[in-house]
């Protein structure tokens, strides 16, 4: 938890709910311990594609396709949405989340390994509005220059899940051993987001942190 969890759970308490569908499909993504978007992360990406009213996204991380129907309701479907998942399981249950959805003509899921999906895409040189980087985060940095390469100038990566519940300001001996890897490749994908001159980002602590990046003209 990194913001004080009174504050939190006000926050969450004044948050709009989806559809009963949406709604279902969180219950029961959560009863089954899938890694979800924390429901103060799902306001704020509401308002703010509001605010952009991208036409085209990619979703790097579908899980079983909550976030991409979040994107897609709070649009109306008037957008085109592509979203990546290589887990077996979970594409099984994105697909048919998708097809009991009313967005099945909207949402396209691309059941490939994300760093193959990444360079595909930028060789068929395609360009999206807004990027949603909510996958293994171990892998981001790895994806960020093809990331860039996709998006359209003054096009937005949101990165979820970027501050690890907090643990990120820790020194790395701290952190279990386990998750020194991805500890020290999310500091250094936190940098990269923060000093590259074609980027502007700004860092929330919102849920399990946000990075909100808009590339420059």
């Amino acid at each position: 938890m990194i913001v004080d969890e009174r504050v939190s759970c006000y926050i969450k308490s004044l948050t709009a709910y989806n559809s009963d569908f949406l709604e279902k499909l969180r219950e029961k993504a959560l009863e089954a311990k899938v890694p979800i978007i924390k429901r103060e992360t799902e306001s704020f990406l509401k308002t703010f594609l509001l605010l952009k009213k991208p036409k085209r996204i990619l979703e790097v991380g579908a899980a079983v396709a909550y976030s991409s129907l979040v994107m897609a309701e709070t649009l109306e479907g008037n957008v085109k949405i592509s979203t990546i998942e290589n887990y077996e399981k979970r594409v099984l249950e994105a697909r048919k989340n998708i097809k009991d959805s009313h967005y099945s003509n909207i949402i396209h899921l691309i059941e490939e390994d994300a760093s193959k999906v990444l360079k595909e895409l930028v060789e068929k040189e395609e360009k999206y509005d807004f990027i949603f980087m909510d996958a293994a985060k171990g892998q981001y940095i790895n994806w960020l220059e093809p990331v860039i390469k996709l998006l359209n100038k003054e096009g937005v990566l949101c990165s979820d899940n970027v501050l690890q519940g907090g643990d990120i300001v820790q020194s790395r001996y701290i952190i279990e051993r386990r998750d020194r890897s991805i500890h020290s490749r999310l500091r250094e994908y936190l940098y990269e987001l923060t000093h590259r001159e074609e980027l502007s980002t700004t860092i929330l602590s919102l849920g399990d942190g946000v990075a909100l990046t808009v590339l420059k003209k």
